[in-house]
């Protein structure tokens, strides 16, 4: 991968990089990564070669003495998604958690490094909380340091991947006001274009493909991945895999019977995916969403499948794609690996 010819990112809240990947392969070079689980860098930091990471807790570090261990180097652009737990419809939306103000941080390296552009990510609705206090404080603070603001809510399906996960982008440059990219005039890439080619069983990592490629999408998605990993199933009880299987692709709790439709006290329950559309947003791993014909969760490999990751990017830690990323955890020395 290119380093010194290519513009220089920072990644804040990277988790395992998928952000990262992203511009990676639009030919930007990683920096420098921050994330406060160590778990998430070490996947982050095996699929890249040289990556430099830090685990620490964006709210308390200084931006400043970051810029200084990285010397001369200059950073194009500044990217990242804070946690996003005290906005989203899975959490209790309190205006003044405190996790609702770790963009600050983001705004505060923005203003340390002063990049060419920064692009910011979160759920939707960041943008009406409290009547817009939260979007108006973020509008101002990027405002106050010299930056255009752009923002649009975006859905994954509509740009090529096979996952209707909405998110909020703000972008940002001194002097441009930024228009974000038409959506794809192709198909939605579907579950099944997406899954189709990988077996109801578990396989050892770097085992062989057990068919060929079943659609564009996954010729893509296989491309440079030498076998395939993190396809390991999860055991469920004989009971589980039953109801599962009452329930058909793309139905949900209320496929089941009457008697067994409150066996889980949630909205989401029993949700099995649609093969003839996208995937729901991949969630956090309650394990109330099903393979829409195994009778199953997707295994990790499936649910990095459904976000886009290639196959060739290997999950460190098992659990990381289905563990939601944590805020706050601790404070360590500021050290660059």
């Amino acid at each position: 991968m290119e380093t010194e010819s290519t513009y220089q990112f920072i990644d804040l809240f990277s988790g395992c990089g998928g952000m990262s990947l992203g511009f990676e392969m639009c030919g930007f070079s990683p920096a420098l990564a921050i994330d406060n689980w160590q778990d998430a860098l070490t996947t982050y930091t095996y699929n890249r070669k040289g990556a430099k990471t830090l685990c620490a807790d964006l709210s308390t570090i200084d931006p400043y003495q970051i810029k200084a261990q990285l010397g001369t180097k200059k950073i194009d652009i500044i990217i990242g998604g804070p946690p996003c737990q005290g906005f989203s419809v899975a959490g209790k939306r309190i205006i003044d958690d405190k996790r609702n103000t770790l963009y600050r941080s983001f705004v505060k390296f923005v203003e340390a490094f002063s990049p060419k552009a920064f692009v910011m990510e979160n759920v939707p609705q960041i943008l009406t909380m409290g009547n817009g206090i939260i979007l108006n404080s973020i509008i101002h603070d990027f405002e106050n340091i010299g930056y255009r603001i752009s923002y649009k809510i975006l859905t994954a399906s509509d740009y090529g991947v096979p996952q209707n996960r909405r998110r909020a982008f703000f972008v940002g440059t001194p002097d441009i006001n930024f228009k974000f990219p038409e959506k794809t005039k192709e198909d939605p890439i579907t579950s099944k274009d997406a899954l189709s080619d990988l077996p109801l069983e578990s396989l050892p990592n770097g085992s062989s493909y057990t068919s060929s490629p079943n659609s564009p999408y996954q010729e893509l998605i296989r491309r440079g991945s030498k076998g395939v990993y993190n396809h390991e199933v999860t055991v469920h009880t004989e009971n589980t895999r039953r109801i599962i299987s009452m329930v058909p692709d793309g139905g949900n709790y209320k496929d089941l019977p009457i008697e067994l439709q409150n066996i889980r006290k949630v909205h989401i329950a029993w949700t099995r995916l649609n093969s003839k559309k996208p995937s729901f947003t991949i969630d956090c791993g309650h394990n109330h969403h099903f393979h829409y014909e195994y009778p199953r969760v997707p295994t990790v490999r499936e649910s990095a499948r459904l976000q886009s990751f290639p196959d060739k990017i290997f999950v460190y830690v098992f659990s990381f794609l289905m563990v939601p990323r944590k805020s706050i955890l601790y404070d360590k020395e500021l050290k660059m690996e």
